[in-house]
């Protein structure tokens, strides 16, 4: 369990900046961060970051998401060790029975985890990203064939089993853009994604209250001077959008285009029943993937989601030039946002007490969830 106070010590990144100092916890909450402003490379102590937020991830650990609760227990014991510390359990599409018996495993584990986040067993899932069944069947990517056409009937019905921050689908599909003012009018975050749609497409969508865009670049039309197709229509006007940077599925000069296009585009895994495991064969929904030479594909060599962890993923931004801090906001903060949290996500007194310690090198050393750490060395002080 947590204790009742904590002291974590170091270079805090704060929303204000770099703070060399102190961060209290108390009952899961962050109560005080206290020190001087800082350039964390002028010394080599921890760097404290908020813990990441993953919000397509689809398994881990040899286990993917929908083989149901046990599944979704195991990925979550898994990401948590590489610091993730909320993540949302991502579908893929299926025939329409099976995901609603899905939805109801994974809302039967989100019922029973608040225990395994207590005893630093687990990261926090806050819900459901629904990728599919409601995409372009011309362009599945390593979906299975089981697209299908979205209806507010249908959409309602899955929002009634679990809770589901996050939908991922194809604009361009007759009645979707119907359904993506319904859903945004309820609250839910819809983003473009699996789509075949133009440009003009994903203008209308945004204009209808879509606010994303799925592993930008892939599974979507591209960019092309005269056709800007999806690429072009996220590029030009989004504020969030969500990229896979292992630095396979998107080259970093690409990932550099997208950086100085959209205000907020934010880092997710894509991850599979493979990420933290060897090389080998493992599912993906009801597909058949290969984990080898760090990626992991179908048997005709397309891309079937990732073995990238978070961790990795803020060493990929760093690694391609950005700051810390800067790949910190697009592992953390800019995610967090983009769900309209504001206690996760951040380092700030009221904030959940989700903690990142980092080395010089960005080795990950520590991971505390509400207060509780559940890895690493601790760099900590008991009150």
């Amino acid at each position: 369990m947590a204790m009742s106070s904590t002291i974590l010590h170091g270079n805090i990144l704060t929303p204000d900046g770099w703070y060399l100092g102190d961060l209290r916890v108390e009952k899961g909450r962050i109560a005080e961060i206290t020190g001087e402003p800082v350039d964390p490379t002028s010394n080599e102590l921890p760097r404290l970051v908020p813990g990441f937020i993953d919000l397509h991830v689809h398994g881990g650990g040899g286990a993917d998401a929908m083989e149901g609760y046990d599944a979704v227990a195991t990925l979550a014991r898994t990401h948590v060790r590489f610091g993730t510390t909320s993540l949302l359990a991502t579908t893929m599409t299926a025939e329409e029975s099976q995901v609603r018996e899905v939805l109801a495993e994974i809302a039967r584990y989100i019922d029973h985890q608040p225990t395994l986040v207590a005893q630093g067993l687990a990261t926090r899932v806050l819900g459901v990203h629904l990728e599919g069944p409601y995409i372009n069947p011309g362009k599945l990517g390593a979906q299975p064939a089981h697209a299908q056409v979205a209806t507010i009937e249908k959409l309602d019905a899955l929002l009634e089993i679990v809770a589901m921050p996050l939908i991922t689908l194809a604009p361009e599909v007759a009645g979707h853009q119907q359904v993506i003012r319904h859903l945004a009018d309820r609250g839910v975050r819809v983003q473009i994604g699996h789509t075949l749609g133009s440009y003009e497409d994903g203008v209308a969508a945004l204009e209808h209250g879509a606010c994303g865009f799925a592993h930008l670049f892939n599974a979507m039309s591209g960019l092309h001077h005269r056709k800007p197709g999806m690429v072009g229509a996220a590029l030009a006007h989004a504020e969030y959008a969500e990229l896979i940077p292992d630095l396979l599925h998107v080259h970093p000069g690409a990932i550099r285009a997208a950086l100085r296009s959209i205000p907020k585009l934010y880092a997710v895994t894509d991850s599979t029943a493979a990420a933290g495991m060897p090389d080998g064969d493992y599912k993906l929904g009801e597909q058949n993937v290969t984990k080898c030479l760090g990626g992991v594909r179908l048997a005709d060599g397309t891309l079937a989601g990732s073995t990238l962890t978070m961790d990795q993923a803020l060493r990929n931004l760093v690694r391609i030039g950005l700051t810390l801090e800067e790949a910190s906001h697009r592992l953390s903060r800019y995610p967090a946002e983009f769900l309209g949290r504001d206690d996760i996500g951040r380092l700030a007194c009221g904030a959940r007490a989700d903690v990142v310690t980092l080395d010089v090198e960005l080795n990950l050393t520590a991971v505390h969830v509400d207060g509780c750490q559940v890895s690493g060395e601790s760099h900590v002080a008991h009150a």
